[in-house]
């Protein structure tokens, strides 16, 4: 689902409604204060509940006080992003 590699995360499974809970939990036990890159590029289909868990790991790496950026987020989330008006608020890498 969520492997750690290189001090990082990669994201393996759909982010989509079936997956969100699940995924918004394993990202949030695994940030742990530091500034961490969170890979997307793997994702092999995703829909707007992606963007509801990269913005629930946000909050949680703000409240231990660190950032997150992303890499590979898919197109059709970033297509949504802009769409609601919340691209500005995922960071990229």
């Amino acid at each position: 689902m969520i492997e750690t590699v290189d001090g990082g995360l990669r994201v393996t499974v759909p982010m989509v409604t079936g997956n969100a809970r699940r995924l918004q939990e394993a990202g949030a036990a695994v940030i742990v204060g530091q500034p961490l890159l969170v890979d997307l590029s793997a994702v092999p289909t995703a829909d707007s509940s992606a963007i509801a868990v990269m913005l629930a790991w946000l909050r949680t790496a703000r409240s231990l006080r660190s950032t997150l950026r992303f890499t590979g987020i898919p197109a059709a989330v970033l297509s949504l992003a802009k769409l609601y008006g919340v691209y500005d608020l995922l960071p990229q890498a």
